[in-house]
């Protein structure tokens, strides 16, 4: 089965917001965020997919979860690029 590490992004006036998470169904999981059934840190806000990443175990893409979770600094980089590309 295979798997996806995602980072979610929501924009707002004030500043730009992520959320980390893996899956085994994208689509449906970007849409239980978007309708707030999703985990409650993303509940009322607009979440686009910003960077995906396919793993064919559950524990490697829940490890790699964590990873990215932790680093700020790739977070913040993809965000930028996400920005970068719908500018």
């Amino acid at each position: 089965m295979r798997y996806y590490v995602y980072l979610l992004v929501s924009i707002n006036k004030e500043r730009v917001t992520s959320y980390v998470g893996y899956t085994s169904d994208l689509k449906k999981r970007l849409e239980l965020h978007n309708n707030s059934k999703g985990a409650k840190f993303t509940r009322g806000k607009l979440w686009f997919l910003a960077h995906k990443k396919m793993y064919n175990s559950k524990s490697l893409a829940m490890r790699n979860e964590y990873l990215l979770k932790k680093n700020r600094k790739l977070r913040d980089k993809i965000k930028i690029n996400y920005l970068k590309k719908i500018k």
